[in-house]
């Protein structure tokens, strides 16, 4: 198992939750075990949809055995002190917490984070 090298947008999860997007599949599937995470911010936007049946949520659940939570820490909250503000408060959260940590950040909404220096993106639902 490898350390994680992406960490996966909310709209990514959701799709993965949907089985959407046939490139999306074939990237993750591509990808070493332990390389995928999603913040602990994207679990609670996620969340909210489930309702107070989270813990029941068998996709959910699912999908959580594949991908890690990580923690949004002190130096995600740091990092999120220094980005240019706009409305959009999960985006630049997740966006802190992925810079914060080196990781790439897997979306498909590359534009949302177009303004934050030094993060990598990656669309993984777009064919190529």
């Amino acid at each position: 198992m490898t350390d994680p090298a992406f960490l996966l947008d909310s709209n990514i999860c959701i799709y993965m939750l949907k089985g959407r997007s046939g490139p999306l599949k074939r990237n993750v599937a591509r990808q070493e075990a332990g390389s995928l995470a999603m913040s602990s911010i994207t679990l609670a936007e996620i969340g909210v949809a489930y309702g107070d049946r989270v813990a029941e949520a068998e996709d959910l659940q699912a999908l959580l055995v594949e991908v890690d939570v990580l923690p949004f820490d002190r130096r995600a909250a740091e990092a999120y002190a220094h980005l240019p503000f706009r409305r959009a408060r999960f985006d630049r959260l997740i966006a802190a917490h992925a810079s914060a940590l080196g990781l790439t950040l897997v979306t498909n909404n590359e534009r949302d984070f177009a303004d934050i220096p030094g993060l990598t993106v990656e669309n993984w639902a777009l064919a190529r």
